[in-house]
């Protein structure tokens, strides 16, 4: 979740707790790190059953489906020009090479924030994508990846997500 300019923390917590409603509703389960920068991760462990290409699509159409139904929060197009006020859900992440910003690294950029792992309970606590830096991570060290015990068995197809959705691939 990519903030455009104008977007408050709040804002970024609401997005993430209606993305997070969202894929429940997709029976998708989700897990949530702060990004170390601005923003926040949303990631959905997957079989590998399907090809980039269609999780890629999968992908962009819950972003147009959460655009077109909130459009007042969401952006569908990414740039900064296209997103002022407004939320990007950065599906391009999931093309082939593309990267991002893996769990308890720190980003370039001043600060040094670093992302790190969360419960989704804890969202309402966390202040900032940026919270954790080089300087204070040890603060959170005690919890390392707890929050994400349950990723690697929590793996779905997305076969039945998008039948829910209308997607045809």
């Amino acid at each position: 979740l990519d903030p455009g300019s104008g977007v408050e923390w709040p804002a970024m917590q609401e997005a993430a707790q209606l993305m997070h409603a969202f894929l429940d509703e997709l029976a998708l389960p989700s897990f949530l790190k702060t990004s170390g920068g601005k923003g926040l991760h949303v990631v959905v462990p997957l079989k590998p059953s399907l090809g980039w290409d269609t999780v890629k699509d999968f992908s962009q159409a819950i972003v147009r489906h959460l655009a077109s139904t909130l459009p007042e929060r969401f952006a569908f197009k990414s740039g900064p020009r296209n997103r002022v006020g407004k939320i990007f859900i950065d599906y391009l992440r999931n093309g082939q090479g593309a990267t991002t910003a893996c769990a308890w690294s720190a980003r370039v950029r001043p600060g040094l924030g670093i992302s790190v792992p969360l419960g989704w309970d804890e969202l309402m606590t966390v202040k900032a994508g940026d919270q954790w830096n080089v300087r204070n991570a040890h603060t959170r060290l005690d919890k390392g990846n707890a929050p994400w015990a349950a990723y690697a068995r929590s793996a779905r197809s997305l076969s039945a997500a998008m039948k829910l959705l209308g997607f045809q691939p």
